[in-house]
Parts: C-alpha cells; sequence; structure tokens
C-alpha cells in the first residue's frame, strides 16, 4: 500500500454465480470504526510469492476513493477523501448495494438524475445542480456516441430542478429542435433578427470583411465614422420628439464604436460618401469606394437579413430582443435554441460572439438576477486552442463567461468532439467533466491532465465506452463514475433536420425532381427577390424566352430595359454572368 493506492489479494469465486471482481468494481475495507471505499482500477495474476497458497489466485490495485463514516447517532454517510488508511491484513469486500446507494445519494432535493451506474444499474446517477452550474461543465465525445442525446437529458432535468433558469443553446447542427417539445423556443435563420447595431467593432469587422483579414485603412474609416452615424441617428430621433432642442453636432454625441445604440446603415454610407467626395488622391477614394461596395453586398445578401432587414428603417429593439432571445418573460419555455447551421459560415463565429458577450453583459448589469445557462455545441470551433484560428474575439467571449461567469449567474456549458483542440483555459474552468467514448490519443492525455490522479484510471475506460455511456467525474458528482445516460423517447432524440423538408417529398418524385427541388433550395438561400425575380420561374419555362443564364431576366427583357440600366446593375449583372461561367466550368 502506498499513497492513495492499494492492494488486495482475490479469492478464486466459489461458484459461477459469484460476483465477479473486475476493472471499474468498487471494494469496501473494513478499517476500524469506519469503511474505506476503493475503485478497482487493475487486475493481475499473482505470482506464488505474492499470492496466499490456499485461496489467493490474483491481484488487484485499487484506488482509495472515500470512506463511508458513522456519526455519534449511527447515522451513516460518505465522504470523500481518507482520514485513515487501512492496515495489512484488513479484510477487503465488493461493496453492497446498499453501500452503493448511500454513496450516491442525492445531497439535496435539487439533485438531478442523469442515468443508473453500471455497476448496479437498479441505482440512479444523481448530479448535483449547484456545482453543476456554478462551477461550469463540459460534455465531450466523439461523434455517434449519444453526445447530443446526454446533452439533452441533462438540460431536460435542469429545468426541471431549476424551473426560473433560462437555457440558451447554441445547436450548431440544428438537431435539438424536437428534444425539449413545447418547452422550446426555437430561433432559426429565418426567424432571427440580430440587428447590426448590436455588434461591436471587432464584430462588424468580422462580418464586413467576411472571415478574412482586415483591411487597416477601411477599419479606420469605420471606427471613425461609426460613432457618428449614431450620434447622427441620436439627434435625429431627439428632433423627433423635441423639435425646439438644438441639434447637436454627431461627431461629439459621446458614443464609442461599441455604444450598443441604433444607427443606420443609410447614415454610415453617407457619411463614407462625403468623406470620399472630399478626396482628391485616386487611391484614396478606391479604399472608401471598396468599403462602400463590401456593405452593400452584405446588406444585399439574403443570408444576411437577419442582420440588415430593417438597416435604414431603425428602432431601439435591444430590449425586445434580448427578452426574447434570452426567454426573459417566457415561463412556459425556459430554453431557447438557437439554430446556426442554416447561418452564413463567415458570419457564424461573429453571431456566437454576440450573443455570448450580450449574455454576459446582461448578467453583469443586472446583477446576476436572472440565472443563464449558455450551452455552447461544437464549442472548439469558436474557442480554439490554437488562436491562429477562428475568430479571437468569441474565443475571449466565452473565456470571460467561464472565468467571471458564476459572479454574475451565467453559466457556461461546453459540448465538443475534439477537447484537445479547445483552448486549455476554458476547458480547465469547467469543474464536471462527462468523457463519452474517445480514441484519439491528444483528447485522452487532455482528459487525464484534467483530472485528480485518483480519477485517472477511470479514463483508461473512456476508449471503449458504449453508446451512451459515461465517465462522469468532478464537483457534481459524489466519486468519478461509469453510468449510462437515460433513454429518451424516439421523438425526442436529437437529430439534424436541415433535410426535413423533402424527405417527406422524395418518395414521391422521380430522381431529376428531387434533384430539380434541391437546386431551388439551394438558389433561394442565396437569391435577392426583386420584382422581375418573381416572374421569372414563368418565363424561364418558356423555351423561347429561355436566357443563357438561369438567374437573369429574358433577352427580351435586357433589351428593352437597356436604354435605363444603371452602371450598378450592369456590373452586377456582368459579376453574375462570370460567375454563372466559373461554375459551367
Amino acid at each position: 500500500m502506498r499513497g492513495s493506492e492499494a492492494r488486495i489479494g482475490l479469492p478464486v469465486p466459489a461458484t459461477k454465480v459469484d460476483k465477479r471482481t473486475t476493472v471499474g468494481k468498487f471494494l469496501t475495507i473494513d478499517a476500524g470504526s469506519n469503511t474505506i471505499v476503493g475503485m478497482i482500477t487493475e487486475v493481475s495474476g499473482g505470482s506464488a510469492e505474492q499470492t496466499h497458497p490456499s485461496n489467493h489466485k490474483s491481484v488487484a490495485r485499487i484506488d482509495l476513493v472515500g470512506e463511508i463514516c458513522r456519526n455519534a447517532d449511527g447515522i451513516s454517510q460518505f465522504k470523500r477523501g481518507v482520514r485513515e488508511y487501512p492496515a495489512i491484513g484488513d479484510a477487503a469486500r465488493i461493496v453492497s448495494n446498499e453501500e452503493l446507494r448511500l454513496i450516491y445519494a442525492p445531497s439535496d432535493s435539487r439533485a438531478i438524475c442523469i442515468g443508473q451506474l453500471n455497476q448496479d444499474p437498479t441505482i440512479p446517477a444523481y448530479v448535483d445542480v449547484d456545482s453543476l452550474l456554478t462551477k461550469h461543465f463540459a460534455v465531450l465525445g466523439s461523434t455517434g456516441v449519444g453526445k447530443s442525446s446526454g446533452v439533452a437529458v441533462i438540460l431536460g432535468e435542469l429545468m426541471k430542478a431549476r424551473p426560473n433558469m433560462r437555457v440558451l443553446l447554441l445547436d450548431g447542427h440544428n438537431e435539438y429542435s424536437k428534444c425539449f417539445g413545447d418547452k422550446a423556443n426555437v430561433v432559426s435563420a429565418r426567424t432571427l433578427r440580430l440587428p447590426f447595431w448590436l455588434f461591436n467593432f471587432e464584430e462588424i469587422t468580422d462580418v464586413v470583411f467576411g472571415g478574412r483579414p482586415v483591411v487597416p485603412e477601411q477599419a479606420e474609416i469605420l471606427a471613425e465614422l461609426i460613432p457618428m452615424a449614431k450620434g447622427a441617428y441620436s439627434n435625429s430621433r431627439a428632433a423627433a420628439t423635441r423639435s425646439t432642442l438644438k441639434r447637436k453636432d454627431s461627431r461629439i454625441s459621446g458614443f464609442t464604436v461599441d455604444t450598443p445604440v441604433p444607427y443606420l446603415l443609410q447614415d454610415l454610407l453617407s457619411l463614407i460618401d462625403e468623406r470620399m467626395g472630399k478626396l482628391e488622391n485616386r487611391s484614396s477614394r478606391m479604399t472608401y469606394n471598396r468599403l462602400m461596395l463590401r456593405i452593400e453586398s452584405i446588406r444585399n445578401d439574403p443570408r444576411y437579413a437577419f442582420m440588415f432587414e430593417r438597416a435604414n428603417v431603425g428602432g431601439d429593439t435591444m430590449a425586445a430582443l434580448l427578452s426574447d432571445l434570452f426567454g426573459l418573460e417566457s415561463h412556459d419555455r425556459p430554453i431557447t435554441i438557437l439554430q446556426l447551421a442554416s447561418l452564413p459560415v463567415e458570419v457564424v463565429d461573429a453571431v456566437v460572439c454576440v450573443v455570448s458577450r450580450l449574455a454576459f453583459d446582461f448578467g453583469l448589469w443586472s446583477d446576476g438576477t436572472m440565472p443563464l445557462l449558455l450551452v455552447c455545441e461544437e464549442a472548439h470551433r469558436y474557442a480554439s486552442a490554437d488562436h491562429s484560428l477562428g475568430f479571437g474575439p468569441a474565443r475571449r467571449a466565452l473565456s470571460r463567461i467561464a472565468k467571471e461567469g458564476r459572479k454574475y449567474g451565467v453559466c457556461l456549458g461546453l459540448v465538443t468532439q475534439r477537447p484537445a483542440e479547445l483552448d486549455p483555459t476554458i476547458i480547465s474552468q469547467c469543474s464536471t467533466l462527462f468523457a463519452m467514448r474517445m480514441a484519439n490519443d491528444q483528447d485522452q492525455t487532455l482528459l487525464r491532465s484534467a483530472v485528480s490522479d485518483a480519477a485517472a484510471d477511470l479514463l483508461a475506460f473512456v476508449p471503449s465506452l458504449g453508446t451512451g455511456e459515461v465517465v462522469s467525474f468532478g464537483e457534481a458528482v459524489p466519486l468519478p463514475t461509469r453510468l449510462t445516460f437515460k433513454e429518451l423517447p424516439e421523438r425526442l432524440v436529437p437529430r439534424s433536420d436541415s433535410a426535413n423538408p423533402l424527405r417527406d417529398e422524395k418518395s414521391n418524385m422521380s430522381r431529376f425532381d428531387f434533384v430539380r427541388s434541391v437546386v431551388d433550395r439551394w438558389r433561394e438561400a442565396t437569391t435577392n427577390r426583386s420584382a422581375w425575380m418573381d416572374d421569372a420561374p414563368a418565363a424561364l419555362e418558356t423555351p423561347q424566352l429561355q436566357s443563357e443564364y438561369p438567374n437573369e431576366p429574358p433577352p427580351e427583357a435586357h433589351a428593352a430595359g437597356e436604354a435605363h440600366e444603371t452602371p450598378a446593375s450592369a456590373g452586377s449583372r456582368r459579376i453574375e454572368e462570370a460567375r454563372y461561367r466559373l461554375l459551367r466550368r
């Protein structure tokens, strides 16, 4: 015996129905008035010198994890850690059902049951809610091991135990929409409204430049003119309500580029155009012109409608947006599922950053009066360990919640299939880990560095876990435990619904019609509906009017409107024609 480790001689089972003493089982050792609990981490055949000649034929190595103590009233309770170590010759036995129930008994009435123990399926596995939330948690596992179902079980039980808590789930694959029934508010790309003026400077530049390196000259223009656009909008609103009030200079409005107040995109474009008109240097004018084209391009892109739908209408919708996004006024729908898969890839990182920042800032300025849990699927995409990858502000927003969120009632749940690619600073703040099957050596190495020595040996089970099985350890569980998540009803099992609109129709279609319907949906997602496009399908069905380019009006329409074609529309048409030729190659 040494430190927290002991070796036990194992007898040969008397009959085949005797309990098997194998790796992962718990043993108890009677040491004085206390009973020490240990977990078997290794079993090996013993030599003649190591084993008793009569019945000890193998040796088990166990980690001592806790002890069952009895108080003055004779009531037994389990405590982690060992105060009195066993002596050589003390008897060991397999833990009884009653002792297991005592060890895994819920610590209070708010503990939640998420499954059952593998060692004894009749014993429920409880998790302490307070420790799980206030100290954050992570669910780790490869694709196809039941990770999403496990997350659905945990969140479902959390909402029962904490009805006043609000949950925001960042759904990277659109697979949780049916998991919580009528308790969930599902926000898709079609219903999301996240106005551009809520984005801070780093986030809006990431959107404008599409995730590519920022052009310093153009970024400086935005940093200077966005506060002026905010001041211009504020002055116009003040003038509309109090006409006698003296109009202030927008340049001294007091707003910064990060102040979350509304402004009109048209005001920003007008300021850029006005500044460009005062320049004589052609290269400088081109910098302003390229910036305007970038902004116009994303504003007219239908995929960005959730940001720019009311870009030139105005209105301070921040309070209503926060209420809807975090479900602050809804008592029947405590969880909001934000579907990210249908958003433009170029803007997903910025959206995650905005939502994470809003969650933290709301908790900060509300003094934590409304508990909020932010659950981030595919967390390694937004908080990469390699700081040269991903979007830096998104990683910092999640890191801020991980480090300081508990002070303001903002909790964090991370879900990832590649923990080794997740920022170690963030995952180190998660005090409870649920590890499912993972075969990657780097992921297993990270897990070993994140857990205590007593639990490290239990991670040897991770590569061989079955679907739905998990090894849990940390503050929210009494002991490092191998358990199986509850089985969800078939209708509540997470599954991607991205193809649902066509799934039921496919059986009644020919293969060509099915492909054509896919193409229609594909084009619709990137099409800005205009007046002539509403009539385009009918025109395209007529062979004599069919254009060479499917997204363009028929040739007669070009001829009729050629005299009225503006340079901008002509340029757009040439770009579309070039794009189509490139695709045909």
